[in-house]
């Protein structure tokens, strides 16, 4: 038996009742994406019933109507954990529901507090330059001559828990960047840093900058056991594809594949999918580029074909699929790319259960993200007592 949890990253379908918290009324990254690209779209995910999930909030996805009948049970979970973003996001998935949040930064200069900033530049013997909320793209372009001159680091936030630090790779490699990372992540702990994401660039030879794949998190420690955990106790096989083990420090996995970008993470699934496994399995997924790519860098287009992408790969997925495996679809939080800022918005996920020759029924409102934690371990455990 198999059980697959794919995320779409950030593809979030409605603001949560609590969003004017975060700025973020009005936000609805599914919605403003059916209604800005015309036509029909995303087969698969509307006969799986994408558009009645998105009903059960009373909004109808021009493009993507509800089916009669969809292939899998649907539903909209709402973010029990104060926050928006991947790791408070995944945890909540796995089981992990946050009474705090994680440590957020002020937008301009000087994000980070100076008893943070000079411990780190102390410790690892570098300046720290940047020091503010910034699109990674634009501060390398802005801070990226000062660097290769300087060798400072770049350091940069957002409006998420992170303490990102890039560097251009013949400045500093990816391998001395990740142990100035594992510092830094020492560092921060203390101030309740959610993630430490390494940022590695090069110079192009027109003299432009570009982000390579080397990216890597450094996830605060876990507070608690996941449902991979207890999973683990029952002997199921766990594993991670794409970013999953950064977000979790690789606990409770049995195997993780950092795989980079949507397409080499579904290559990486359909492979662990053909092979014949010894016992069961749970396989996390997540795919990345619609948030990374194409909704930080708030491209409205570019992320409704990176959802079709993975539209025109479920069909696959779902041919490997045996009578007993169950495939499952959320998302993590949501990050329109019709909305104002470049930053997450705090909104419901859809949730999308498929199975086989079983047609779905409404799920209707979820009050957690834990709900998947709960089903897994319970599909597994009813599994394993047959």
């Amino acid at each position: 038996m198999k059980a697959i949890l794919l995320v779409i990253d950030s593809f979030g379908i409605g603001a949560l009742p609590d969003a004017d918290k975060y700025g973020d009324y009005g936000a609805n990254t599914a919605l403003h994406i059916c209604e800005a690209v015309t036509g029909d779209k995303w087969p698969n995910l509307r006969k799986m019933g994408l558009g009645n999930a998105s009903e059960i909030l009373g909004n109808t996805l021009p493009g993507c109507l509800p089916v009669e009948r969809p292939s899998a049970d649907f539903g909209v979970m709402a973010e029990k954990s104060p926050g928006k973003d991947t790791t408070t996001g995944h945890w909540e998935l796995a089981g992990i529901v946050l009474e705090t949040p994680f440590t957020v930064f002020p937008p301009d200069y000087p994000s980070f507090p100076d008893k943070l900033t000079m411990e780190l530049s102390s410790l690892i013997g570098r300046d720290i330059i940047g020091n503010k909320s910034a699109s990674g793209t634009e501060i390398i372009k802005e801070l990226g001559d000062e660097h290769m001159i300087t060798g400072s680091l770049i350091c940069y936030t957002s409006a998420d828990s992170v303490f990102q630090i890039a560097a251009e790779e013949s400045i500093i490699s990816p391998e001395d960047l990740y142990s100035i990372c594992s510092a830094a992540r020492e560092v921060c702990d203390k101030f309740n840093i959610g993630r430490i994401i390494a940022r590695p660039f090069v110079r192009e030879t027109d003299g432009s900058f570009r982000r390579t794949s080397r990216r890597r998190d450094f996830s605060i420690a876990l507070p608690e056991k996941t449902v991979m955990d207890r999973l683990q106790s029952q002997k199921v096989n766990t594993i991670g594809i794409g970013k999953i083990g950064d977000i979790f420090n690789e606990q409770g996995l049995n195997e993780s594949f950092h795989d980079k970008g949507n397409e080499a993470c579904l290559n990486r699934l359909v492979s662990c999918m053909k092979h014949a496994p010894d016992k069961p399995e749970f396989l996390f997924v997540n795919l990345v580029d619609t948030d990374m790519l194409y909704g930080h860098r708030r491209d409205v287009r570019g992320y409704h074909d990176c959802v079709e992408y993975i539209d025109s790969r479920l069909p696959e997925i779902s041919e490997l699929l045996g009578k007993d495996d169950v495939l499952i679809l959320t998302a993590d939080h949501g990050c329109d790319p019709a909305f104002r800022g470049t930053d997450h918005t705090r909104e419901y996920v859809p949730l999308l259960i498929f199975r086989i020759k079983k047609e779905g029924i409404n799920l209707g409102k979820i009050s957690s993200f834990s709900f998947i934690a709960d089903y897994i371990h319970n599909l597994f455990s009813e599994k394993l007592l047959d």
